[in-house]
């Protein structure tokens, strides 16, 4: 298991791509709104999600993954399994 606030910065930057991922959607201190796509931050009030501040603290669990489209290419090869 991975406990990432133990974990030095470059780590952090590794597996979670913290630099990219840099908004207000994805702090600790940032709501999403359910009215419209503004984020209630405790910092700043009300302010859009694509925006960064000096608080900016990452939440890996705020984080949204793109997911790969998966496969057509298998064969039952794939799926056998010799012991």
């Amino acid at each position: 298991m991975i406990c990432y606030n133990s974990m030095g910065d470059s780590m952090k930057r590794k597996f979670f791509n913290v630099k990219e991922n840099k908004s207000c959607s994805c702090c600790v201190f940032g709501e999403k709104s359910p009215f419209n796509q503004d984020v209630f931050c405790r910092k700043h009030g009300v302010c859009d999600k694509r925006d960064c501040c000096r608080h900016f603290k990452y939440d890996v669990l705020k984080r949204n993954p793109t997911q790969k489209a998966p496969s057509d290419n298998y064969s039952p090869e794939d799926f056998n399994l010799d012991i």
